[in-house]
């Protein structure tokens, strides 16, 4: 072993020194229990060989502490992490101890990667004094998993060579100056330091666009753009343009297009015959894989359509592998929209009648604005003799739906009057068309006749989560839900936009989507779970959420003035979430108000709200591993959770896994997703868009382990009864211990698997 050279970074070479491993590995190692640092050096010193590269000496110590991580041996999550820590302080600094805050900005906006405006916004004063908010010890309270994130996503660095130039507490501190720059100078410390603590303590969890972008001079932090196209060539073209726009910046894209004319409709009075509308999801499709994310994958989209639109038989199995490509677009994923008419039919056992939204004048808009209105214009269109149409029994169209979501996993559902009678917006006004990738965001969107549109709308919406992990008390939200609320907010103002139409649409309504974290742990610390919930618990404690973030928005209203646009919502009358939810809801747990709500209702009726929207529950893989916490409302696969990446192998431990492993309920442990989305429908109430809302089926827990078809149709019937909005991922167990949602044929490319990470990226969050 005393004979193996290392090659430094200037080319010489000398001896492996043991001693100098030994002490990095001993130190990260220190006042951790359950850990060796001898088993560290001995499943290291097996990887190691003659010219080997230093910094390749720091990755195998890396490799060999995360190799031990297990559920028996849980703590070497800390010890691979400090280890992490370690290699990207050399990296950056060129030795342990951090730099001085300024000293890393002024070298940092030297060479281009961080705002010059951070030099501009701050004093020398300043810059001492916020040197003194770091805590960097707190890098080493972050988890293997949740460091890799950092150096592999987070932090600012050069992607060709990877070399990095910041540590996690640097980020974080300057992310917290950045977004109240803007802020008085007499107050804005204090809430530099305090959102600085709230993030850095993981009270508040970021998306990756915040995360990797705030200090940085690109100025693009949405995670969710919502576009809408119309049935225009001119619309549908400025609708790819700026979703190219928008890939290229990061962003995940939810496209409305049900609005496009059916195949062979009339064009200019019959002078042509319309293509329908594959080929002009192709163009969609093209345009999402046009630009990468960030120079790492291609973009994506989930694309929304009616369930009654009269192409929706061929529709449905765009996704499969079945077919040829002439006829499938799989590279993007489908919502498929519903309202309580479409319901009726399955359960009374009668037919849906399919339309061209063209043929039909006025039907696609009542659709979501107007609910009476729609049925009205539907009927009265299915006893028109003249018109084209199909009928097709509900239950077969359902059970096409039902399939395609099992087989494929990603085809999603949106219930359009949910979305739109229990929402921020009032519909007549700013009705909710679709939805984004991950199926949570719910704002209005008008169609773009050119790229340069002032009349369009797209939407945007920021992201955040708070940790319901963190917090001890439902009146312990109040602090974490306000610092989330002006974080956000002033972000907005601090950002671009590439597309005016989502500039406008941003500065009217100013939308956010706060949502949660660590939800799994906070269940098991409290000693419930997913198939038999405490509905009151979990009542209580998502008032409290919803109330301190309306009430924070409201007081922001007083502060600096209620967005343009709060006459066309809810709030502006005074009406809160609670207020229109699904009455049925109710039978789960009875309806209290515990908080202080009719003065608040009074201040929204006075002052309006600052965001026109406030919650969302995303995804939030990547934002949640940072954190060490489960992942947004979901229950965790297994205790230590194998997430491959392009570092490689991740491993991430449930939080408390020492006290509270007995009290985890792991997904593929459900017997049914029932208790599961009775949780969401309380969650909902008090929620002014949408949720992630993930179906999962162990097929072990039924008769010949196949799903029935009249179980999945139960579920979605439920889940609407109670005001369920959004349907995401369909997940199926496949017996391996992985989730088999791409249970297709084997010629699926490595495209067609580009799904949780790539997901995780965009919902971070879209946390997230």
């Amino acid at each position: 072993m005393t004979q193996i050279q290392v090659e430094k970074r200037d080319g010489k070479r000398e001896p492996l020194d043991l001693e100098k491993m030994h002490k990095v590995v001993m130190f990260a190692c220190e006042d951790i229990t359950g850990v060796s640092a001898s088993e560290v050096e001995l499943k290291s010193h097996i990887q190691f060989y003659d010219g080997i590269k230093s910094e390749e000496v720091q990755e195998t110590l890396i490799k060999a502490a995360s190799d031990l991580i297990s559920e028996e041996t849980p703590n070497y999550q800390w010890v691979a992490g400090n280890l992490v820590n370690y290699h990207i302080r050399k990296m950056v600094y060129g030795e342990f101890e951090p730099w001085h805050i300024l000293k890393v900005v002024e070298t940092n906006v030297k060479e281009g990667f961080y705002d010059s405006a951070l030099l501009e916004d701050y004093s020398k004063e300043e810059w001492e004094k916020i040197d003194g908010f770091i805590k960097h010890e707190r890098d080493f309270e972050i988890a293997y998993v949740g460091m890799e994130q950092f150096r592999g996503k987070y932090l600012v660095q050069n992607r060709v060579t990877g070399r990095l130039y910041e540590t996690p507490q640097v980020a974080y501190i300057l992310i917290a100056a950045t977004l109240f720059s803007a802020y008085p100078r007499e107050i804005r410390l204090k809430y530099v330091k305090d959102y600085y603590d709230a993030i850095s303590n993981f009270d508040i969890s970021l998306p990756t666009p915040v995360m990797a972008g705030v200090r940085t001079p690109q100025r693009q932090f949405s995670s969710c753009v919502l576009i809408e196209t119309d049935d225009s060539l001119d619309s549908i073209n400025a609708t790819a343009s700026s979703v190219v726009k928008y890939v290229s910046q990061k962003a995940g894209i939810g496209i409305g297009a049900g609005s496009i004319r059916a195949i062979n409709s009339p064009i200019r009075n019959g002078d042509a015959s319309h293509t329908g509308v594959i080929p002009f999801y192709k163009l969609f499709q093209a345009s999402v894989k046009s630009c990468s994310q960030g120079g790492v994958r291609g973009g994506a989209a989930t694309l929304y359509y009616p369930i009654w639109h009269y192409e929706v038989e061929d529709l449905l199995v765009l996704k499969n592998n079945k077919g040829t490509e002439d006829n499938r677009v799989r590279h993007m994923d489908y919502g498929v929209q519903f309202n309580k008419l479409m319901y009726e039919r399955l359960i009374n056992g009668e037919d849906i009648t399919l339309f061209s939204p063209s043929d039909v004048p006025g039907l696609y808009d009542a659709f979501f604005s107007d609910q009476d209105k729609f049925r009205e214009i539907y009927e009265r269109a299915e006893r028109n003799t003249r018109l084209r149409k199909k009928t097709i029994p509900a239950i077969e169209l359902f059970s096409i739906f039902m399939n395609e979501r099992k087989n494929t996993g990603r085809i999603y559902l949106m219930n359009v009057d949910h979305a739109n009678d229990h929402g921020s917006f009032l519909p007549e006004l700013a009705p909710i068309k679709q939805s984004n990738l991950c199926c949570e965001i719910n704002l209005p969107t008008k169609p773009l006749t050119h790229i340069s549109c002032d009349e369009g709308e797209i939407s945007l919406c920021t992201l955040s989560a708070i940790n319901w992990g963190n917090i001890k008390d439902p009146s312990d939200f109040e602090k974490p839900c306000d610092l989330a609320v002006r974080g956000l907010d002033a972000l907005l103002d601090y950002q671009r936009y590439p597309v005016l139409a989502a500039e406008l649409s941003t500065n009217n309504r100013r939308p956010l989507g706060i949502g949660i974290i660590n939800f799994a742990y906070w269940l098991a610390k409290n000693d419930t779970n997913y198939s038999d919930p405490d509905l009151k618990l979990v009542d209580e404690w998502a008032e409290a959420w919803s109330y301190y973030l309306i009430k924070s928005s409201n007081e922001l209203a007083q502060e600096k003035g209620s967005c343009p646009k709060s006459n066309e919502t809810r709030y502006g009358n005074g009406i809160v979430p609670m207020d229109t939810r699904k009455t049925d809801v109710d039978e789960l747990v009875k309806h209290k108000e515990r908080k202080g709500w009719k003065k608040l209702r009074e201040n929204l009726k006075k002052h309006g709200i600052r965001n026109s929207t406030l919650m969302a529950l995303m995804p939030a893989e990547t934002s949640a591993q940072i954190s060490n916490s489960t992942n947004g409302i979901e229950p965790p696969r297994s205790y230590v959770s194998v997430k491959q990446s392009k570092h490689g192998v991740l491993k991430q431990v449930v939080p408390g896994i020492h006290k509270l492993k007995n009290k985890y309920e792991l997904l593929w442990d459900q017997q049914s997703p029932e208790g599961y989305l009775k949780i969401m429908a309380v969650l909902q109430k008090y929620i002014d868009q949408g949720i992630s809302v993930n179906t999962s089926y162990n097929p072990v827990f039924f008769e010949d382990e196949k799903i029935p078809m009249s179980v999945m149709l139960q579920h979605l019937i439920m889940f609407y009864k109670y005001g369920g909005k959004q349907l995401y991922y369909f997940n199926t167990f496949d017996g391996q211990g992985e989730i088999d949602v791409h249970q297709e044929d084997e010629k699926k490319t490595r495209e067609d698997f580009e799904t949780d990470e790539q997901y995780d990226d965009y919902c971070e969050s879209c946390v997230i």
